[in-house]
């Protein structure tokens, strides 16, 4: 049995897999404050091949089946912040996510500070998700409440009245959340979210994607390559099978 064709055709599916991150990461970079997601590669060994002529199987009569694995993550550093002057951009310099309802009224997280104002006069975001408060509420602004003014802890001021402070959450490990649609982040069922004390908050700016489109296309380049690589690999061995069959008969 040729096991390097079953290990170059594992090969193909996971550089398709990578393949699916780059086009993602591509897609999604001028998307604000998107976080590029990453792959890496590793091996893990799947039983053995048996190559034994007779048949016997046991210690030593098998070839190891190693195939590749590929992992993926994300990358949660820091895009550049860019600035936009509108009263209801923000952007977090430093750790954290702002904290956001989703319509289930479970939490979600997101670095991305474009909001906008419902016709309740709400705070959402631009997938209509509700900015929440440090006191658990949803955030309100005032019907012609005059100009709103954010200040670097998340406080929020409409003509000179408070309405609240912006709840800013961090994680001791990001690698736990996961990454859903529209640039938001869960977290497991146990897992606490604290608030940042000392959130530092920029009104009039946005964070921008941390992804390079010029990165991700020399990616899909290599990606290209690797999969020619393998689908030759896996031509020349059925070549040589069959040429094999031929000359047995």
């Amino acid at each position: 049995m040729n096991i390097g064709l079953y290990q170059s055709a594992s090969a193909l599916t996971a550089i398709e897999r990578w393949q699916d991150v780059v086009a993602q990461n591509i897609t999604s970079s001028q998307t604000t404050a998107y976080r590029k997601r990453t792959v890496s590669f590793s091996t893990e060994l799947s039983g053995e091949l048996q190559t034994d002529p007779h048949g016997r199987m046991g210690e030593g009569n098998g070839t190891p089946a190693i195939f590749p694995k590929i992992n993926t993550g994300v990358n949660f550093n820091s895009g550049e912040t860019e600035p936009t002057r509108r009263d209801l951009d923000l952007a977090l310099q430093g750790e954290g996510f702002f904290e956001v309802q989703m319509p289930d009224e479970s939490k979600a997280y997101t670095r991305s500070g474009e909001f906008r104002m419902r016709p309740d006069r709400t705070l959402v975001t631009t997938g209509g998700q509700e900015v929440m408060s440090t006191s658990g509420r949803p955030i309100v602004l005032l019907a012609g409440g005059g100009a709103i003014s954010i200040e670097e802890d998340g406080t929020i001021l409409q003509g000179g009245a408070q309405l609240g402070k912006l709840a800013v959450r961090k994680f001791s490990d990001n690698s736990v959340l996961s990454p859903i649609a529209g640039g938001y982040f869960t977290a497991p069922e146990g897992v606490e979210a604290e608030l940042v004390e000392k959130p530092e908050v920029l009104q009039g700016y946005l964070e921008s994607s941390n992804t390079s489109s010029l990165r991700e296309m020399v990616d899909m380049v290599i990606i290209s390559r690797a999969y020619e690589a393998n689908q030759k690999i896996i031509s020349v061995a059925d070549q040589t099978m069959q040429q094999t069959l031929d000359a047995l008969g």
